[in-house]
């Protein structure tokens, strides 16, 4: 499933930049959201009244880290569509998505599966394999401690092989029909925010709420706004609007304080309903949305954000995967090694403590795993065009996951 567009290169003034410094930004404030999150459920900060909500919800971070899956991996079909260069080769692009992913998510798991007492005290040879494969999410009573927010990159890598059969079926809209493709994709998300309605049977400890389904509206978020994007023929008042940062910002804010309450689910670690879980994701695709889409739709001449392209910021977004990966890991050791009691308080301690010590993980993650990974995966296709957009597209800021 390649483009059927003519291998034409378009003109300079017409391509599409595939980086764009401030998601970088974002992208590393969703992994320090992931990391808040999981630091305030195992210290009981969320157990706060008022503020332990909004601990809770930081949680929303993931939707981000979707949404930017779905717009930057999704980017470059909405160009190919509109004539604004190639799609990238399946074969590569999921070459690619594997050589990003993999390697660093293996050291993890083999590095918490031997060395994490309360890990490897469980780690029979289904919690390998299913962990290893990322089918945790469909195997019983596989998410070990260090790993259990591994989810949603089981959740992420299953989007990643359902991208190119929805890029195939969206392969007839193309020049004037490409106008098409947004609504198209946005009534596709509206329609699976009713998969948590439907009672699915699935094994017991397994629920299809964890199912790519349920959070395929956040993906399509980044890809309707990746749409947007790419139609420079066609601005429309929507289009200014939607890259206007206050007006955006200001919904994600309201977004992120109605998700919550109890209309997104209960307090604490409670099942919600299906209702909720609808509720929740529908939230989830506007704040995903809301948040990025100034970022790339922003007028020329408009001010710069300058803290989300800041170095720092784009230091932490470079070692935002690492983040994701190690510091559920580092979260569980930081207790025993400082004498904390889990779920006793001291919030802000164990929090900095977190940071400080993922922070060095992630950096070594980056330097010593993903980047050689990623450098040894271009090799096999610098001499192909088609190949080497593909790589571009899918790299510079290719939508690493959440975590």
């Amino acid at each position: 499933m390649t483009s059927t567009a003519p291998p034409v290169t378009p003109p300079a003034s017409r391509r599409l930049s595939s980086f764009v410094p401030a998601l970088e930004g974002m992208r590393g404030m969703a992994a320090l959201g992931v990391l808040v999150t999981h630091a305030a459920f195992q210290t009981a900060a969320v157990d706060t009244p008022i503020i332990g909500r909004v601990w809770q919800r930081f949680d929303m971070a993931v939707a981000v880290f979707f949404a930017l899956s779905g717009f930057l991996l999704w980017r470059p079909h909405a160009a190919a569509a509109r004539g604004l260069g190639p799609a990238p080769a399946v074969g590569h692009y999921l070459w690619h998505r594997a050589a990003r992913i993999l390697p660093a998510y293996w050291v993890v798991v083999c590095v918490v599966l031997v060395l994490l007492p309360g890990a490897a005290r469980t780690a029979g040879g289904q919690v390998w394999l299913s962990n290893l494969a990322l089918l945790q999410v469909f195997v019983p009573l596989t998410l070990t401690e260090g790993l259990t927010h591994m989810w949603s990159l089981s959740v992420e890598v299953a989007f990643y092989l359902v991208l190119p059969v929805v890029a195939f079926a969206l392969i007839r809209l193309r020049g004037r029909a490409a106008r098409l493709r947004a609504p198209t994709l946005l009534a596709a998300a509206v329609i699976c925010l009713g998969w948590n309605l439907i009672p699915v049977p699935t094994p017991e400890a397994i629920h299809a709420d964890n199912w790519l389904p349920s959070y395929l509206p956040w993906f399509l978020a980044g890809m309707v706004l990746a749409e947007l994007v790419s139609d420079t023929v066609h601005p429309s008042v929507w289009r200014r609007a939607v890259g206007n940062q206050r007006l955006m910002w200001t919904v994600a804010v309201v977004a992120f304080a109605v998700s919550a309450t109890d209309l997104a689910g209960p307090d604490g670690l409670t099942r919600a309903e299906p209702w909720q879980y609808v509720t929740k994701v529908a939230l989830g695709s506007i704040i995903g949305f809301t948040l990025l889409a100034p970022l790339v739709l922003r007028d020329t001449g408009a001010r710069t954000h300058r803290w989300l392209e800041s170095p720092v910021a784009a230091m932490l977004g470079r070692w935002s995967f690492g983040i994701f990966l190690w510091h559920l890991a580092v979260l569980s050791i930081v207790f025993p090694v400082f004498g904390i009691l889990p779920f006793h308080g001291q919030f802000g301690t164990v929090l900095v403590l977190t940071i400080a010590l993922t922070i060095p993980a992630a950096a070594a993650s980056y330097a010593l795993v993903e980047e050689p990974a990623r450098r040894w995966s271009r090799r096999g296709s610098a001499a192909s065009p088609t190949a080497t957009t593909a790589t571009s597209a899918g790299s510079c800021t290719s939508g690493e996951p959440p975590r």
